[in-house]
């Protein structure tokens, strides 16, 4: 490349001087290639002056120059619509005129593995302007560079297309997802045990009068360790009228308890008892892939007060809040900023509680009661609050059977469409490698 192009490096004006910022001169970060999904690139986040441009590494390039992160990652590529500078983050290339910019930009989408194996660094790998100049590339006339950029734009073209159709239908099925919750957690997904009983001439016992039995039962026998506190009821402002037969009740109420794992970093170590965080939840069960591990003495500390076992319930209580996880098996681990609603095999189906926690009516609940202005939040008093609609434990395994019929189906089409999505990722590697080791 460092005989086709001038390669040239950037720089950051000091973020101190507001002189040196807000100018007409475009300024672009690897940051701003961040996710970015177009070819030519006209301006990033922030603009410099030409003061801070004279009083820094950055370099005014113009249109065409091809721009190539060389750090934080190495590989992002745009091409310059318009006359840029960039910070360090950069070893851009200024053609000379053998190679066209459409050409290059491929290339080096391709060649983004090559350029890392030049790479060098420590905290973070970095290729040096000296290093970016000894990229190969191989230099074919420009009719047959118009000619490769043609058929590669065609190709990707169609993929883009397919592409766009999935991601329509991933959409659709999330859509779809929150429809069947939604009427799960309304009693319009299978008839009710009031339509039941009413049908069939019989009495049967309401949501209410189940919950007046449960806590006259806590009442009677106490709950937990101390003095027996009432449960909290919940607050149902705002929310719709449920259907005859179902009542509202707190989480609080009808779980076996409402508690939160620590919320303090134990010592990590090489070995030893996972630590479940909210990264960790997935709505098809807990990914032990990334757990960190802690000793089994903090386990045992952080047990005492939240074990967890098969039958209950997670909830993320900061970042993305929610995410209800259902834990299915009987593996030992800890858990970290995240909620535990634990199991009351008597009285509730966890999958239940866990399609309540996931349905777009909590969440609607749920987000203006968040703690939080930088990062959200939900303390453990609005998770043991929280209001749900309660029927019968053989209501509720009527809905569930019902709603995982729904959902079976649309997690294997959502399943086929990240497989699909992930095959057309291969295939634009696929179309460059084909292109460029022909």
């Amino acid at each position: 490349m460092g005989q086709e192009a001038t390669v040239v490096g950037g720089g950051t004006p000091k973020t101190l001087r507001a002189d040196y910022f807000g100018g007409d001169i475009p300024w672009i970060t690897p940051a701003d290639l961040s996710g970015y999904k177009q070819k030519y690139i006209s301006a990033g986040a922030r603009n410099i002056t030409k003061t801070g441009l004279d009083n820094s590494g950055a370099k005014l390039m113009p249109a065409g120059t091809v721009l190539f992160s060389s750090r934080a990652p190495i590989g992002y590529v745009a091409i310059a619509a318009n006359p840029v500078s960039t910070n360090q983050g950069f070893k851009s290339f200024v053609l000379k005129g053998s190679l066209t910019s459409d050409f290059v930009y491929y290339y080096l989408q391709h060649a983004k593995k090559l350029a890392v194996e030049l790479a060098s660094g420590t905290t973070f790998q970095e290729i040096s302007g000296k290093n970016a100049a000894r990229i190969p590339i191989l230099v074919p006339p420009l009719s047959t560079q118009n000619t490769i950029v043609a058929e590669i734009e065609k190709q990707f073209t169609r993929l883009d297309a397919g592409v766009a159709a999935l991601r329509r239908v991933q959409a659709n099925l999330k859509r779809y997802r929150a429809a069947v919750l939604k009427a799960a957690c309304e009693g319009r997904l299978v008839p009710t045990e009031a339509e039941l009983a009413r049908a069939e001439g019989r009495t049967y016992e309401t949501g209410e009068q189940l919950l007046a039995r449960i806590l006259a039962d806590r009442r009677k026998n106490g709950h937990g360790r101390g003095k027996y506190k009432e449960p909290a009821a919940p607050d149902t402002a705002k929310l719709p009228e449920l259907p005859p037969g179902w009542g509202w009740a707190s989480t609080e109420q009808v779980c076996g308890s409402v508690r939160d794992g620590t919320h303090d970093t134990p010592a990590y170590t090489p070995n030893g008892v996972p630590l479940v965080t909210s990264k960790n939840l997935t709505r098809r069960g807990i990914d032990f892939k990334n757990v960190k591990l802690i000793s089994e003495h903090d386990h045992m500390e952080i047990s005492h007060r939240s074990g967890v076992e098969a039958g209950d319930v997670l909830f993320a209580m900061i970042g993305t809040v929610g995410n209800p996880c259902e834990v299915k098996i009987d593996v030992g681990f800890s858990i970290k900023n995240v909620g535990l609603f634990k199991r009351n095999t008597k009285y509730l189906n966890p999958t239940y509680l866990r399609y309540w926690l996931e349905s777009p009516l909590l969440n609607e609940w749920l987000e203006p009661r968040l703690k939080g202005s930088t990062q959200k939040f939900a303390p453990l008093g609005l998770l043991r609050g929280i209001p749900m609609p309660y029927v019968s434990l053989v209501e509720q395994n009527r809905i569930v059977a019902e709603a995982e019929r729904h959902l079976s189906g649309i997690e294997k089409l959502e399943a086929a469409v990240v497989a699909n999505l992930q095959r057309a990722t291969r295939l634009r590697q696929a179309i460059l490698r084909q292109v460029f080791t022909a």
